[in-house]
């Protein structure tokens, strides 16, 4: 669990910084842009293969279950699981409606999967990871109060909705296969 938790204090803590704009920008000013750039993605990735081992690790040895979650969250994770691949697609999209509408659809989607999931596991390890990223997220969408106002956005387009659409549930297919073999759950089952 340990390896978990440096894991998520790495990864978090790396996208954190936007929500500290002085500090970042003493960062890039002290290191560099490139540098930057270069540490910001050592350390995302070092903490992401931690919380990817430091899981797996912890579903091996060390399950600690809190509550046995009824199978019918199951079926409802997958809904919050299908809006999160959509949004997720939104946010990497130019402006559509969806993206316009949730504001920040990258930080919508990370709060619905992290809390189907925090539906579908009653242990231990599972709420610490999941309930990690909605607190993240949560603070991160509260920061954007006290952030400085971004460019006007231009108007948007509904094809970027439908694009969105169609990536996320191509997405969310692929991960309903996938999830077996990456995450050795089955989700149908």
């Amino acid at each position: 669990m340990t390896l978990l938790i440096l894991g998520l204090v790495i990864f978090i803590g790396c996208h954190s910084l936007g929500m500290m704009p002085a500090w970042e920008m003493a960062l890039k000013g002290t290191l560099g842009r490139p540098a930057y750039r270069g540490l910001y993605s050592l350390l995302t990735i070092a903490g992401l293969v931690a919380i990817v081992y430091g899981f797996a690790d912890y579903r091996a040895n060390g399950w600690v279950a809190v509550w046995s979650p009824p199978h019918a969250l199951k079926h409802i994770t997958m809904l919050f699981v299908l809006f999160a691949f959509i949004a997720l697609a939104a946010s990497q999209a130019p402006r559509g409606y969806i993206k316009a509408r949730l504001k920040h659809p990258m930080l919508v989607g990370i709060k619905a999967w992290a809390f189907g999931h925090l539906l579908a596991n009653g242990d231990l390890g599972g709420m610490i990871l999941f309930g990690a990223f909605i607190a993240w997220a949560v603070v991160d969408r509260i920061s954007y109060r006290w952030r400085a106002a971004g460019p006007e956005l231009p108007a948007p387009q509904v094809k970027w909705d439908v694009i969105a659409v169609v990536a996320g549930l191509i997405a969310y297919g692929a991960m309903l296969m996938l999830h077996p073999i990456l995450i050795g759950v089955s989700v149908f089952g």
